[in-house]
């Protein structure tokens, strides 16, 4: 079965509630147990520039805000079923999702 492993930066006060969809669709099953899912504290920069509806922030100001670093693995068919619920439930207009191939081994 191939697994992708999914990272997302959101602000600290809306991972919850992301995690709390995530896990209502099945996604972050691992055997027995479910909400299985590591975060990270990390501090985001942007700066919003001409045509960006910010979320937080203001144009042409740069910005830090407290994030964090969300990590899972879901299987590999139900990335379109994910990626919906992220970009449904993420703040930001342009959310930081990537996406990253794991190995079989």
């Amino acid at each position: 079965m191939k697994f992708v492993k999914i990272e997302v930066f959101i602000p600290r006060e809306n991972t919850k509630k992301l995690m709390e969809k995530v896990n209502e669709g099945g996604f972050l099953k691992e055997e027995n147990y479910d909400f299985c899912y590591a975060e990270t504290p990390v501090i985001g920069h942007f700066r919003p520039i001409e045509g960006a509806n910010p979320y937080i922030g203001r144009l042409g100001k740069i910005e830090d805000v407290l994030e964090n670093k969300v990590e899972f693995r879901i299987r590999q068919g139900d990335l379109s079923k994910v990626m919906k619920i992220i970009k449904e439930n993420h703040p930001y207009e342009v959310p930081v999702i990537n996406v990253i191939e794991l190995y079989d081994v």
